[in-house]
Protein backbone atom coordinates (compact mmCIF):
# COMPACT_ATOMS: atom_id res chain seq x y z
CA UNK A 1 0.00 0.00 0.00
CA UNK A 2 1.27 3.49 -0.80
CA UNK A 3 1.75 6.12 1.89
CA UNK A 4 -1.33 8.02 0.77
CA UNK A 5 -4.03 5.77 -0.65
CA UNK A 6 -6.94 7.51 -2.35
CA UNK A 7 -10.18 5.85 -3.37
CA UNK A 8 -13.06 7.73 -4.95
CA UNK A 9 -16.56 6.74 -6.01
CA UNK A 10 -16.69 6.91 -9.82
CA UNK A 11 -18.83 9.90 -10.75
CA UNK A 12 -21.68 9.11 -13.12
CA UNK A 13 -22.16 12.70 -14.22
CA UNK A 14 -20.37 15.96 -13.73
CA UNK A 15 -22.67 16.93 -10.87
CA UNK A 16 -22.71 13.65 -8.95
CA UNK A 17 -21.07 13.76 -5.49
CA UNK A 18 -17.52 12.43 -5.61
CA UNK A 19 -16.04 11.21 -2.31
CA UNK A 20 -12.28 10.67 -2.00
CA UNK A 21 -10.51 8.87 0.85
CA UNK A 22 -6.95 9.70 1.87
CA UNK A 23 -5.32 7.41 4.43
CA UNK A 24 -1.69 7.66 5.46
CA UNK A 25 -1.32 4.51 7.58
CA UNK A 26 -2.09 0.80 7.34
CA UNK A 27 -5.81 0.49 8.25
CA UNK A 28 -6.93 -1.95 10.91
CA UNK A 29 -9.05 -4.98 10.13
CA UNK A 30 -12.04 -3.47 11.94
CA UNK A 31 -13.72 -0.15 11.14
CA UNK A 32 -16.11 1.54 13.59
CA UNK A 33 -17.98 4.35 11.82
CA UNK A 34 -20.33 7.01 13.15
CA UNK A 35 -22.15 9.54 10.98
CA UNK A 36 -24.07 12.77 11.50
CA UNK A 37 -27.61 11.51 11.94
CA UNK A 38 -30.56 11.43 14.33
CA UNK A 39 -29.70 12.71 17.80
CA UNK A 40 -26.00 12.65 16.83
CA UNK A 41 -25.87 9.46 18.89
CA UNK A 42 -23.53 7.43 16.69
CA UNK A 43 -21.24 10.37 15.98
CA UNK A 44 -20.98 11.25 19.68
CA UNK A 45 -20.17 7.62 20.48
CA UNK A 46 -17.28 7.35 18.01
CA UNK A 47 -15.99 10.81 18.98
CA UNK A 48 -15.81 9.55 22.55
CA UNK A 49 -13.90 6.45 21.39
CA UNK A 50 -11.31 8.65 19.69
CA UNK A 51 -10.81 10.64 22.88
CA UNK A 52 -10.82 7.82 25.43
CA UNK A 53 -8.75 5.38 23.35
CA UNK A 54 -6.16 8.07 22.60
CA UNK A 55 -6.35 7.60 18.84
CA UNK A 56 -4.49 9.73 16.30
CA UNK A 57 -5.80 11.05 12.99
CA UNK A 58 -4.63 8.87 10.10
CA UNK A 59 -6.80 9.97 7.18
CA UNK A 60 -9.81 11.89 5.95
CA UNK A 61 -12.62 12.03 3.40
CA UNK A 62 -13.33 14.90 1.00
CA UNK A 63 -16.25 15.44 -1.37
CA UNK A 64 -16.89 17.42 -4.56
CA UNK A 65 -20.28 18.55 -5.92
CA UNK A 66 -21.99 18.47 -2.51
CA UNK A 67 -22.58 21.30 -0.02
CA UNK A 68 -19.94 20.79 2.62
CA UNK A 69 -18.90 22.03 6.04
CA UNK A 70 -15.53 22.82 7.59
CA UNK A 71 -15.60 22.26 11.36
CA UNK A 72 -13.11 24.12 13.52
CA UNK A 73 -11.98 24.13 17.13
CA UNK A 74 -9.86 26.72 18.94
CA UNK A 75 -9.57 28.61 15.68
CA UNK A 76 -8.18 25.64 13.71
CA UNK A 77 -10.13 24.07 10.81
CA UNK A 78 -10.33 20.33 10.23
CA UNK A 79 -11.77 17.87 7.72
CA UNK A 80 -15.43 16.96 8.31
CA UNK A 81 -14.88 13.19 8.00
CA UNK A 82 -11.75 11.67 9.52
CA UNK A 83 -10.07 8.34 10.34
CA UNK A 84 -8.33 7.61 13.65
CA UNK A 85 -6.28 4.65 14.89
CA UNK A 86 -3.20 3.61 16.84
CA UNK A 87 -0.56 0.98 16.21
CA UNK A 88 -1.42 -1.41 19.05
CA UNK A 89 -5.20 -1.52 18.47
CA UNK A 90 -6.87 -3.43 15.62
CA UNK A 91 -9.62 -0.83 15.26
CA UNK A 92 -9.90 2.20 12.99
CA UNK A 93 -12.56 4.79 13.86
CA UNK A 94 -14.33 6.93 11.25
CA UNK A 95 -16.06 10.11 12.46
CA UNK A 96 -18.39 11.74 9.92
CA UNK A 97 -19.52 15.24 10.91
CA UNK A 98 -20.89 16.01 7.43
CA UNK A 99 -24.61 15.37 7.00
CA UNK A 100 -24.90 13.19 3.87
CA UNK A 101 -28.29 13.46 2.10
CA UNK A 102 -29.93 10.43 0.53
CA UNK A 103 -28.87 11.46 -2.98
CA UNK A 104 -25.21 11.23 -1.94
CA UNK A 105 -25.43 8.09 0.22
CA UNK A 106 -24.63 5.65 -2.60
CA UNK A 107 -21.51 7.58 -3.56
CA UNK A 108 -20.16 7.61 0.00
CA UNK A 109 -21.06 3.93 0.44
CA UNK A 110 -19.13 3.03 -2.71
CA UNK A 111 -16.11 5.05 -1.65
CA UNK A 112 -16.03 3.36 1.78
CA UNK A 113 -16.61 -0.20 0.56
CA UNK A 114 -14.08 0.16 -2.27
CA UNK A 115 -11.56 1.44 0.26
CA UNK A 116 -12.25 -1.42 2.70
CA UNK A 117 -11.80 -3.99 -0.08
CA UNK A 118 -8.57 -2.39 -1.29
CA UNK A 119 -7.13 -2.27 2.24
CA UNK A 120 -8.29 -5.64 3.60
CA UNK A 121 -10.69 -4.15 6.14
CA UNK A 122 -12.78 -7.19 6.99
CA UNK A 123 -15.39 -5.79 9.37
CA UNK A 124 -17.52 -2.67 9.84
CA UNK A 125 -19.74 -1.74 12.79
CA UNK A 126 -21.89 1.39 12.77
CA UNK A 127 -23.53 2.80 15.93
CA UNK A 128 -26.61 4.88 15.12
CA UNK A 129 -29.76 6.36 16.59
CA UNK A 130 -33.23 5.76 15.17
CA UNK A 131 -36.11 8.22 15.74
CA UNK A 132 -38.74 5.83 17.07
CA UNK A 133 -41.54 6.74 19.43
CA UNK A 134 -40.51 4.96 22.62
CA UNK A 135 -40.87 4.82 26.37
CA UNK A 136 -38.28 4.29 29.12
CA UNK A 137 -38.53 0.50 28.76
CA UNK A 138 -37.36 0.77 25.14
CA UNK A 139 -34.02 2.36 26.03
CA UNK A 140 -31.97 -0.56 24.72
CA UNK A 141 -29.48 -1.21 21.95
CA UNK A 142 -30.30 -3.64 19.15
CA UNK A 143 -28.30 -5.06 16.27
CA UNK A 144 -28.82 -5.63 12.56
CA UNK A 145 -25.94 -7.78 11.32
CA UNK A 146 -24.81 -10.08 8.54
CA UNK A 147 -24.57 -13.77 9.55
CA UNK A 148 -20.76 -13.78 9.52
CA UNK A 149 -20.63 -10.75 11.81
CA UNK A 150 -23.17 -12.33 14.15
CA UNK A 151 -21.22 -15.56 14.33
CA UNK A 152 -17.96 -13.76 15.01
CA UNK A 153 -19.12 -11.09 17.46
CA UNK A 154 -22.60 -11.58 18.88
CA UNK A 155 -23.18 -15.21 19.83
CA UNK A 156 -21.84 -14.69 23.37
CA UNK A 157 -23.48 -11.34 24.09
CA UNK A 158 -26.96 -10.42 25.29
CA UNK A 159 -27.71 -7.79 22.63
CA UNK A 160 -31.09 -8.41 20.97
CA UNK A 161 -31.75 -8.24 17.22
CA UNK A 162 -33.94 -5.48 15.81
CA UNK A 163 -37.25 -7.07 14.92
CA UNK A 164 -38.10 -5.65 11.49
CA UNK A 165 -38.01 -2.45 9.49
CA UNK A 166 -35.84 -0.66 6.96
CA UNK A 167 -32.45 1.00 6.97
CA UNK A 168 -31.58 3.88 4.68
CA UNK A 169 -28.63 6.05 3.76
CA UNK A 170 -25.02 4.98 4.18
CA UNK A 171 -25.89 2.47 6.91
CA UNK A 172 -28.23 0.66 4.52
CA UNK A 173 -25.74 0.78 1.67
CA UNK A 174 -22.90 -0.74 3.69
CA UNK A 175 -25.06 -3.58 5.03
CA UNK A 176 -26.51 -4.27 1.60
CA UNK A 177 -22.99 -4.47 0.17
CA UNK A 178 -21.97 -6.82 2.98
CA UNK A 179 -24.81 -9.27 2.28
CA UNK A 180 -23.15 -10.52 -0.91
CA UNK A 181 -19.47 -10.04 -0.04
CA UNK A 182 -17.02 -11.28 2.58
CA UNK A 183 -17.28 -7.99 4.50
CA UNK A 184 -18.81 -8.66 7.93
CA UNK A 185 -21.03 -5.74 8.92
CA UNK A 186 -23.45 -4.63 11.61
CA UNK A 187 -25.25 -1.54 12.75
CA UNK A 188 -26.06 -1.06 16.42
CA UNK A 189 -29.23 1.00 16.82
CA UNK A 190 -31.04 2.58 19.74
CA UNK A 191 -34.09 4.88 19.95
CA UNK A 192 -33.22 8.57 20.14
CA UNK A 193 -34.86 11.91 20.70
CA UNK A 194 -33.99 13.31 17.30
CA UNK A 195 -34.52 17.02 18.02
CA UNK A 196 -31.66 17.32 20.53
CA UNK A 197 -28.23 15.71 21.00
CA UNK A 198 -29.16 12.44 22.72
CA UNK A 199 -26.14 11.68 24.87
CA UNK A 200 -27.99 8.95 26.77
CA UNK A 201 -28.44 7.11 23.48
CA UNK A 202 -24.71 7.51 22.82
CA UNK A 203 -23.99 5.91 26.18
CA UNK A 204 -26.12 2.89 25.26
CA UNK A 205 -24.28 2.52 21.95
CA UNK A 206 -20.91 2.82 23.69
CA UNK A 207 -21.93 0.15 26.18
CA UNK A 208 -22.71 -2.21 23.29
CA UNK A 209 -19.40 -1.48 21.52
CA UNK A 210 -17.52 -1.87 24.80
CA UNK A 211 -19.17 -5.23 25.38
CA UNK A 212 -18.53 -6.57 21.88
CA UNK A 213 -15.00 -5.24 21.38
CA UNK A 214 -13.77 -5.37 25.02
CA UNK A 215 -12.58 -1.75 25.02
CA UNK A 216 -12.52 -1.22 28.81
CA UNK A 217 -14.13 2.21 28.43
CA UNK A 218 -14.62 4.68 31.24
CA UNK A 219 -17.89 6.41 30.35
CA UNK A 220 -18.21 8.49 33.53
CA UNK A 221 -17.17 11.76 31.81
CA UNK A 222 -19.85 11.23 29.14
CA UNK A 223 -22.42 10.35 31.81
CA UNK A 224 -21.70 13.67 33.50
CA UNK A 225 -22.08 15.45 30.17
CA UNK A 226 -25.36 13.63 29.55
CA UNK A 227 -26.70 14.97 32.85
CA UNK A 228 -25.68 18.51 31.86
CA UNK A 229 -27.47 18.14 28.52
CA UNK A 230 -30.62 16.77 30.19
CA UNK A 231 -30.64 19.58 32.78
CA UNK A 232 -30.09 22.24 30.10
CA UNK A 233 -32.98 21.10 27.92
CA UNK A 234 -35.26 20.59 30.92
CA UNK A 235 -34.62 24.19 31.97
CA UNK A 236 -35.06 25.42 28.41
CA UNK A 237 -38.35 23.56 28.06
CA UNK A 238 -39.60 24.99 31.36
CA UNK A 239 -38.83 28.50 30.12
CA UNK A 240 -40.67 27.91 26.85
CA UNK A 241 -43.71 26.50 28.67
CA UNK A 242 -43.80 29.68 30.77
CA UNK A 243 -44.01 31.91 27.69
CA UNK A 244 -47.43 33.02 26.42
CA UNK A 245 -48.65 31.18 23.31
CA UNK A 246 -48.38 34.38 21.29
CA UNK A 247 -44.66 34.59 22.03
CA UNK A 248 -43.83 30.91 21.69
CA UNK A 249 -41.83 29.86 18.59
CA UNK A 250 -43.55 27.44 16.21
CA UNK A 251 -40.48 25.18 15.82
CA UNK A 252 -38.60 24.35 19.00
CA UNK A 253 -35.62 23.09 17.04
CA UNK A 254 -34.65 26.75 16.64
CA UNK A 255 -34.99 27.85 20.27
Amino acid sequence: MTDANRFAADPLTHDDPDFSITHDAEPSGVLLAGFSSFGLAGLTAVDYLVDRLDLEETGHVTVDSLPSITPFENGQPRHHTRFFSRDDLDITVLTGELYVPQLAADALTTAITDWTAENDVREIAIPAGIPLAHGPDDHRTFYIATPDYHEKRLTDHDIPPMGSGFLDGVNAGILEHAIDTDLAAATYVTPVHAEVPDVDASLRLLDALDTVYDLALDTEPLEQFAKQVRDYYAELNARVEAVDDSQRPDDRMYM
